[in-house]
């Protein structure tokens, strides 16, 4: 059967419990809606089709991201980044104001918001990508749909902000929510699981029905394991070689691993810059899972290495 309508199929399906597989078993014998979540095509998301991978440009107007802080936190030098990642072939734009690095700092919502609406407006003036504000807070949501932002990406899963939610279903855009273990000041001091894929698995299950709770379709729904908040490297590569676990919500999924710590850690990069290679291994293991948002920073080296997948595969096309 198709694998959340996209570009893989599957014929066993591997029962899992906290710290060990109970084995794999056929399709005749996976619960109704279990098989329904795994085979169901996912809707649209901001109008881009799931059949296929799907590359979201990071343009982070910061002056402390991990990566690229301070390099376009002017609304000039973020519009021409923006430009450069549409004509390198993003397919959507994820635009942030608030740092969510380790150890990060609180930003106020009215900071956030002269960071990210004037980039947001200028962008809709000459173009009509689908422009993902990413951000935890209400008012910063508001302002951005306003300024003509599509999609909200919300680190906290909404649980920073209840007004989030509010803000989603009242626009009917999509909302990518994310697993995060504690907030971006100390998730990284001393974050423990009982079993990291399950707990985070079941922790999206119950944001989903929050989310369904306040009135958001679940269509407009997408999840997102949070790679590197609240994870040590060993949490990480658990979630990333589990990826397709997650299809299990019915939600497509948003991977967001691009130039992280872990990268760098076991690919001897320690700088952001030189984990290009690294993230775009990432990529393809998400695809060979059939993950179908990427989050990178590196668009035109992603959509490359993505078409010559295609390309060799025969499959995302």
């Amino acid at each position: 059967m198709p694998l959340a309508g996209g570009w893989y199929w599957f014929d066993r399906v591997e029962v899992l419990e906290r710290g060990r597989s109970l084995g794999q078993i056929a399709l005749h014998d996976v619960p109704k809606e279990v098989l329904e979540n795994l085979t169901r095509s996912r809707s649209p998301v901001a109008k881009v089709a799931m059949n296929k991978p799907t590359i979201m440009g990071i343009l982070n107007v910061t002056p402390d991201s991990f990566s690229d802080g301070g390099q376009f936190n002017s609304l000039k030098s973020g519009l021409e980044q923006s430009q450069r990642m549409i004509l390198a072939g993003a397919d959507m734009l994820d635009i942030g104001g608030e740092s969510t690095r380790p150890g990060a700092d609180f930003v106020e919502p009215e900071q956030e918001i002269e960071r990210t609406a004037p980039v947001i407006s200028a962008i809709r003036e000459t173009s009509d990508i689908p422009i993902s504000i990413d951000t935890r807070k209400g008012t910063v949501a508001d302002a951005a749909m306003t300024a003509g932002a599509t999609m909200i990406n919300d680190v906290s899963g909404l649980s920073f902000d209840p007004q989030l939610a509010d803000i989603a279903m009242k626009n009917a855009v999509p909302i990518c929510i994310m697993h995060a273990q504690g907030a971006p000041k100390t998730m990284q001091e001393s974050p423990e699981y009982k079993d990291v894929v399950l707990d985070v698995f079941e922790y999206l299950a119950s944001r989903i029905e929050v989310a369904i709770a306040a009135g958001i379709r679940l269509e407009n729904i997408v999840v997102d394991p949070g790679i590197g908040f609240g994870k040590t490297q060993a949490h990480n590569i658990a979630l990333l070689r589990s990826l397709s676990v997650f299809h299990g919500l019915g939600c497509p999924i948003l991977l967001g691993a691009s130039r992280k710590r872990f990268i760098g850690a076991i690919g001897d990069a320690p700088e952001p810059a030189d984990r290009v290679a690294g993230s775009v291994a990432v990529t393809l293991a998400g695809i060979a899972q059939g993950v179908q948002i990427h989050r990178v920073h590196d668009v035109f080296e992603t959509r490359q290495a993505v078409a010559l997948w295609a390309a060799a595969t025969g499959m995302g096309q």
